[in-house]
């Protein structure tokens, strides 16, 4: 039995080219607006003077984010109709005949990955392509990401694999909900610390 599923990002070979979001929104019929997967493009640094030449200390990289299906779910402790539930593999799903809206959910999650679907009235978030995984299958941005940068698997053997990562800008700190996502951070990710960075697309996330 799997104890946690959990995604794998590798930022260091992330293109950006958002084919991870647009296979999301495709296999969930997701309208303009509403993103399960979103990916952002961070960017930062500065120019300095040494003598007469201006030299660039610059940066780029990318994270591709789903709902990170935590450990310790925020979303599922502020749920007052106990929609969202935690599946013995540790998929988080919400029931949308119990959810009615209000949007708690949304407002906790440091992640901001529920979203309200207005046409139903309900909140909707990345299932973790959850009838997929029970098909034995994939999660649809898992196979349509060119780069492969993309896995799933157990989280014990994703971070034995991989290693925990320290918290990589623009993302929470992990200790708030413990989130089931593992990344191999972009070299430039360190540069966020020293030299303030920014999200590039903040309108496309």
């Amino acid at each position: 039995m799997v104890k946690q599923y959990a995604f794998y990002f590798d930022s260091t070979s992330c293109s950006g080219c958002k084919t991870c979001q647009m296979a999301c929104k495709d296999k969930n019929n997701l309208e303009v607006g509403r993103r399960w997967r979103r990916v952002y493009e961070v960017s930062g640094g500065e120019w300095f003077q040494a003598g007469n030449t201006w030299v660039p200390k610059v940066y780029a990289y990318f994270v591709s984010m789903a709902c990170s299906h935590c450990e310790d779910p925020i979303c599922l402790k502020v749920c007052p109709t106990q929609a969202i539930k935690k599946r013995a593999d540790g998929i988080v799903l919400i029931d949308e005949t119990k959810c009615v809206g209000c949007e708690y959910c949304s407002l906790a999650c440091p992640y901001g990955a529920p979203q309200y679907n207005k046409q139903a009235g309900k909140m909707s978030k990345c299932d973790f392509c959850s009838d997929y995984i029970d098909q034995g299958k994939s999660p649809a941005c898992v196979d349509a990401c060119p780069m492969r940068v993309l896995e799933f698997g157990e989280l014990e053997e994703l971070v034995n694999k991989y290693g925990l990562s320290d918290n990589i800008f623009p993302l929470p700190p992990a200790s708030l909900t413990r989130p089931s996502t593992v990344i191999t951070p972009h070299k430039d990710a360190r540069l966020a610390d020293s030299f303030p960075g920014q999200v590039a697309n903040r309108e496309e996330v």
